[in-house]
Formats: structure tokens, C-alpha cells, sequence
């Protein structure tokens, strides 16, 4: 009678999670076509559990022609950006590049547009860029209904705009760019100095959501949040075959990341991983529900006191004994006053994490971001959908 009565408290508690978070089921055809590994080709099930973002649209067989509803959907601190929601569709047809005199129909045309554009892809496409993409504000790239690959060139700037969402996206095996000119505006060509080679780099931007991403092996970092960037979510995305992973705030002397705030929520840290996932400086990190997998040296650090709230994540260690450990800070002095703190957290494999400092890390959003972590125990299940979907029109995705 008690192993009945157990069972049914599981179950009821799991019913009220889901319904508390808008936790939705969907199902989806197996699509007739050959894709990446991480473009997901199987039938889910028709009980699937999704997480709240995914939950806010997914289940809508309608999104290809209700698009723009995606950008009601993020949490965290990065909910409020719009990107391009009030401004028009704009296809991209043309995968070459001219970083100064882009065409109609390119990546870069309509990415550089003053006015507010949701961009969108006619069919599968592999770009290489010629130089660093630089963002202007109010723009949506949205992935979504095509297999899109931006990769073997230097990728994604996003640098003092504001309202940006980047979305089912492989960014992949990216290139530092090169010194010289490139349009960031229909009315302005500047001499750039170079990128290092990062898939996405936010600077001095804020509003800024990345979702639904497969982010692997460039030159330098996958996705980092640097120069005073604010108001930043990254959700959903599939990290795999890297070094320096994640970084959140550019370096030890640059107080003015104290504003930053990022959610990191429903990744999954895959395998070939070896830190910084993230690295944070001076500002908050709220990393919650993400799943990872075999670090080889760590997985969540920093240094120049940061906080950090680590909740409910599943952090599964390998069998290397000297890769247990989830946190890492890079400093010998002071760091026991820190505010790191982990709770609902799930360890496996002996993975453990070392808590500090005193007080409150609660991170205090407002209504609009707010969200209920799940316990870590659910995670894989919430995260199984990482990285790009495929989306067939008039179907669930």
C-alpha cells in the first residue's frame, strides 16, 4: 500500500510540474530525407514532454505561417528580445557573400537592414561567409523548415544592437576573420580589425536570445557574452567537439560586465567538451536544466567574482578521476566568498560541485522572465530535443 501511495504522489507531483510549466506533447513524422546527426529523424513520441520554450510553440501546426509567435516564447533574462516581430519576412535565396556590397536575397543583406526583418531560408543551405556577419538590431534569423549551415568561415557578430534572436541554426568549424572592410549598415562600411573565430559573439548588445543552435569546433569560442553584454538567454542548443566553450565576460580588468546577466537553460553540453560551459566574470549566471556530458576538464567556472546559481542541471562526470570536479575557479585568493551555489541539482558518475559564499543567488527576474527550474532528474528528458529541429509546414514540430 505505501509503494502505491509513493507511486501516485511521483505522478501527481510530475502532472502539476508540467502543467506549471506549460509542459506540451507533440508528435512528428519521420521526414523522407537524409539530414545531419543533429537534426533529429526519428518519429517522437506522441507523449513527449517538452520544455516551456518549445512548449510555447511547437505544438502548433500552423508555426510556418505564425513564425513571429517564437518570439513570445524565450525565458530568462533574454525574454524580452522581439528580434524581428514587427517587421517583415525576408527570405534569404542566395548563399554567396560580399562582406561590402552584399546582394539582395544574401544572409548578410538582410542582416545589416535598418528596419526590423525576420529572416528566413527558401530551401537547405551551406554559407561560408567572406568575412565576419555583422548583426543590426531587431533581426530574427530563424532556421526553421530548412537545414541551414553557416560554417568554414568566420560566423556571427553581434556587437552594440540590441533585440537579436538566432534561431535552429549549425554554426560549425568557424575561422577567425580577416582585417578590412565590412558593412554593418546599408549606409556604413567599416575597417574591422579581425574576429577570432567564435560561432556566435555577442558585444556590448543586449536582448539577446539563442535557441535551438548546433554550435561545434571553431577556432575560438562556440558562443560567448562579453564587453558589458545584458538581458542575454541561451536555450536549446547542442554544444559538442570544443575547447572553450562558453564565456561570459570578457576579461579580469573589465568591471564593466558587473551588468551582465545570462540564463543558460535547456542545452546540452554534449560529448568532446572540455570547459567553460560556461566561464563567467563579474556579472550573474543563472544556469538551469541543462545536461552535461563527460567534461574533460570542468564544466561551470570563473573568476573576478561572479554569482552563479547552478539549478537543476544533470552534470554526468566521465570515468577520467581527475574530471569529477564541475567547478573551476580561476584564482588561489578570495574565492570562498563567491556566490556559487547548487540546488536540484543531479551528479552521476561522481561529479560533484563545490558550493560558496553566503546569501541570496536567487536571480531575481521580473514577471515577464521569470520560470521554474525542473529537478535535474527530468533533464534529459527536457533537453532530448537540443539543437536544430526539423520542421515540416502544417505539421507540429
Amino acid at each position: 500500500m505505501a509503494k502505491h501511495m509513493t507511486s501516485l504522489f511521483i505522478l501527481s507531483w510530475l502532472f502539476a510540474y508540467c502543467i506549471s510549466n506549460n509542459i506540451a506533447h507533440s508528435s512528428h513524422k519521420t521526414p523522407n530525407k537524409t539530414l545531419p546527426h543533429y537534426i533529429p529523424t526519428y518519429p517522437r513520441p506522441s507523449n513527449k514532454f517538452m520544455n516551456k520554450i518549445d512548449s510555447c510553440w511547437r505544438s502548433d501546426p500552423n508555426w510556418a505561417t505564425n513564425r513571429k509567435a517564437l518570439a513570445n516564447c524565450a525565458i530568462g533574462f533574454g525574454s524580452g528580445a522581439i528580434g524581428g516581430k514587427n517587421g517583415a519576412i525576408y527570405v534569404v535565396t542566395d548563399t554567396s557573400d560580399d562582406p561590402i556590397n552584399p546582394k539582395p536575397g544574401t544572409l548578410r543583406y538582410g542582416a545589416i537592414q535598418d528596419q526590423p526583418l525576420w529572416i528566413i531560408f527558401e530551401r537547405d543551405m551551406v554559407i561560408t561567409l567572406e568575412n565576419e556577419l555583422i548583426m543590426n538590431s531587431y533581426k530574427t534569423i530563424d532556421g526553421r523548415g530548412a537545414r541551414v549551415e553557416i560554417s568554414n568561415g568566420p560566423c556571427i557578430t553581434i556587437e552594440k544592437v540590441s533585440h537579436v534572436i538566432v534561431h535552429g541554426l549549425s554554426i560549425h568549424d568557424c575561422k577567425p576573420g580577416k582585417p578590412g572592410m565590412v558593412r554593418s549598415t546599408p549606409d556604413h562600411v567599416g575597417h574591422r580589425l579581425g574576429s577570432d573565430g567564435d560561432a556566435i559573439s555577442t558585444l556590448g548588445s543586449s536582448n539577446v536570445w539563442i535557441d535551438h543552435c548546433y554550435l561545434a569546433r571553431c577556432t575560438d569560442g562556440l558562443t560567448d557574452v562579453t564587453h558589458a553584454s545584458n538581458l542575454v538567454t541561451i536555450s536549446n542548443n547542442y554544444f559538442t567537439q570544443h575547447d572553450k566553450v562558453m564565456l561570459l565576460g570578457h576579461n579580469d580588468g573589465f568591471t564593466a560586465d558587473k551588468i551582465m546577466k545570462v540564463t543558460v537553460v535547456f542545452n546540452h553540453f554534449g560529448p568532446g567538451l572540455v570547459q567553460r560551459m560556461p566561464r563567467v566574470r563579474y556579472g550573474y549566471a543563472h544556469v538551469a536544466n541543462n545536461r552535461y556530458e563527460q567534461w574533460l576538464m570542468y564544466a561551470v567556472g570563473g573568476s573576478a567574482n561572479p554569482t552563479i546559481l547552478s539549478e537543476g542541471n544533470y552534470f554526468a562526470a566521465s570515468n577520467d578521476a581527475y574530471a569529477k570536479q564541475v567547478t573551476k575557479r580561476e584564482t588561489s585568493n578570495n574565492w570562498k566568498s563567491w556566490k556559487w551555489r547548487s540546488t536540484k541539482d543531479v551528479f552521476v558518475n561522481g561529479a560533484y560541485f563545490v558550493p560558496s559564499g553566503y546569501g541570496s543567488v536567487a536571480p531575481n527576474y521580473l514577471y515577464s522572465q521569470n520560470f521554474a527550474a525542473a529537478a535535474g532528474t527530468l533533464v534529459p528528458a527536457l533537453t532530448s530535443d537540443a539543437g536544430p529541429l526539423f520542421c515540416l509546414p502544417n505539421q507540429q514540430c
